[in-house]
């Protein structure tokens, strides 16, 4: 067996420059240095649905304690309304939790549309059982259990462009606010 042969230190085999004894390491940045500001996407998405359920349950709140002395439009302006302020409350926490993410935004855009529905369609059983009793409710669901999303269509009054309305308006505040308070963040 042959052993090694001792390499001079000039010998350079590859026709590099001599250098340092150790390879230089990347450039890290300061631990005290200004960090680049990220969203909390997943954050965003699940305090962004929790100010959807806020805002829907007020929503039925209002909307079954104040029933009997509402009319057609002033039904109509409220579900409209509730969808816009849903909408606001979800991307304004959107934007500020989730800043630039396009995903938290868009998630926005699902969850305050959601909200609205479930708003309304949550407030047609308690108006059953406050006009019929709890029994009223079990009945409904033998019945026929989508009564409340039929209600919300409008099928019996012909206003499903109402009905859409109110999603679009949940989903365009909610992505529009998010989208612009994230970008100043």
């Amino acid at each position: 067996m042959s052993q090694p042969q001792f390499q001079s230190p000039h010998h350079n085999p590859y026709n590099q420059q001599p250098g340092l004894p150790y390879a230089p390491h990347p450039a890290y940045p300061a631990p005290f240095g200004q960090q680049p500001r990220r969203g909390h996407p997943v954050g965003a998405f699940f305090l962004g649905f929790l100010a959807s359920v806020v805002v829907s349950v007020i929503y039925t709140g209002i909307t079954v304690a104040t029933y009997k002395e509402q009319s057609a439009d002033t039904a109509q302006t409220l579900y409209v309304l509730h969808g816009l302020l849903n909408g606001a409350a979800v991307g304004a926490v959107i934007g500020l939790v989730g800043r630039r993410s396009a995903g938290a935004q868009i998630s926005g855009a699902v969850i305050a549309p959601l909200g609205v529905f479930f708003g309304y369609t949550n407030a047609v059983p308690l108006i059953i059982a406050d006009g019929q009793g709890v029994p009223a409710i079990g009945d409904m669901m033998e019945v026929d259990p989508f009564i409340p999303a039929k209600a919300w269509w409008g099928s019996q009054s012909d206003t499903e462009w109402l009905s859409l309305l109110g999603l679009a308006v949940a989903a365009g505040a909610a992505w529009g606010l998010a989208f612009v308070i994230g970008k100043r963040r």
